[in-house]
């Protein structure tokens, strides 16, 4: 139910975003209106529809859980087709987790395999659909035979993202994940029509078999991580860098003359320090690092769009510089590490230590800290007595016989089931 909270609170304060916007109404024009909740609208549509449009929504503001191993997020593929196959399908609270969980644990799988399969970095949306199919066909009570012919469908239709362009090039394509979701689901629904597929990469002999094999023992989402910052995990280090070595200064942003960030080498691709979209914004490094300096946080309000003229944060962006550390390119993508030094207007300097991001395995985040997390990303959209009853039908999915609850809250201008 972590993950739950954590992904209803990107969803809906992801809504609020331009790519979000034009992904809703993209949905309702391309595949028309239905059952199915699109987070943060008063809108529904069929279920692929939804699950497109809240796979953007989920990943728009970049503060979405991730896996360290495949360099990707898995909620954000998984959860938007689960929920709109658990809507179609009127499946209970607890069939609604179990199938999360089911869909979780296939795509992380799928994404380690895979990543040994090709020779460059490719994103969620190419692993997270077969996670996404596996747990849509689960709730659709596929048989044995549909479920492997879902696999390897969705397998086939996932989009091979060149992950690295995504990064030097920021846009609003986001890693595929709105994609992936709708492809996971259409795999799902395919298969229960009969359509065939090819052997998924489970079934091939450059799979891992202890991989496979451990499945319903082993889970590899208490490896996941939660994202403090609404911006790109390589740069979530570097500021937590920054205000630890502010804070040793006991200066304010103003003083500050320069930010020298050292770094693994895919962290310095985030070189943009004049953003102008919630994008560029997100794959920024000096952009979050100056945000965290000048406001002590970097959420919704310091990403999204009507902040990137903010003279203050601009002026200290262009003075955060990138310089590759050898130590830590070698320990990525296991760490996700960075050191940074802040040097003020008077000549005085201070160093953090290396740091990790917040939040990873190592540190998980308390209930009470993802719950503060869900607060200040929901009540902006959805007001305080709404995000209350929000919190409490999560912590009640186990027992609800339906989701008719939930989804009502995800949506805004609908009081009534």
């Amino acid at each position: 139910m972590r993950c739950v909270l954590d992904l209803c609170g990107a969803a809906v304060a992801g809504s609020r975003t331009p790519v979000a916007r034009i992904m809703a109404s993209y949905a309702l024009e391309a595949h028309g209106h239905g059952p199915s909740t699109i987070v943060g609208t008063d809108s529904r549509s069929v279920p692929v529809g939804a699950a497109l449009a809240n796979g953007f929504a989920a990943s728009a503001l970049d503060i979405d859980d991730g896996y360290r191993p495949v360099k990707g997020h898995p909620g954000a593929v998984v959860f938007p087709a689960v929920l709109a196959a658990s809507e179609e399908a009127g499946a209970s609270g607890r069939e609604f987790l179990t199938a999360l969980v089911v869909a979780y644990e296939v795509s992380m799988r799928a994404g380690r395999i895979l990543h040994g399969l090709y020779d460059f970095y490719h994103g969620s949306g190419a692993w997270g659909p077969v996670g996404a199919a596996a747990g849509a066909a689960r709730l659709f009570g596929c048989n044995v035979e549909e479920i492997r012919h879902t696999l390897g469908i969705s397998e086939f239709h996932a989009p091979m993202t060149p992950e690295m362009r995504s990064v030097d090039h920021p846009s609003m394509l986001k890693d595929g994940i709105g994609w992936g979701a709708m492809a996971g689901l259409a795999s799902a629904q395919l298969a229960g029509h009969g359509f065939t597929g090819i052997p998924s990469l489970f079934d091939e002999d450059d799979s891992e078999p202890a991989l496979v094999e451990s499945l319903g023992s082993k889970y590899l989402m208490s490896n996941l991580y939660f994202k403090p910052h609404a911006c790109c995990r390589w740069a979530q280090p570097a500021v937590e860098g920054a205000l630890a070595a502010a804070r040793e200064l006991d200066t304010e942003a103003k003083d500050i003359a320069r930010v020298q960030v050292h770094t693994f080498e895919a962290a310095t691709h985030l070189r943009s320090a004049a953003p102008r979209t919630t994008e560029e914004a997100q794959f920024s490094l000096p952009w979050p690092v100056a945000c965290a300096l000048v406001d002590g946080e970097v959420g919704p309000d310091q990403v999204l769009e009507g902040a990137l003229e903010d003279p203050d944060r601009r002026a200290l962006a262009t003075r955060v510089e990138l310089t590759q550390e050898p130590a830590l390119e070698e320990a990525f993508p296991a760490k996700a590490l960075a050191w940074v030094e802040v040097e003020t207007s008077d000549g005085r300097s201070a160093r953090s230590k290396v740091l990790a991001a917040q939040g990873d395995a190592e540190a998980r985040p308390s209930d009470e800290e993802l719950t503060r997390k869900f607060w200040r990303l929901v009540e902006p959209v959805l007001g305080a007595a709404r995000t209350g009853e929000l919190v409490h039908a999560i912590q009640e999915l186990p027992q609800i016989p339906d989701l008719d609850t939930l989804t009502r809250l995800l949506r805004t201008g609908d009081q009534e089931s």
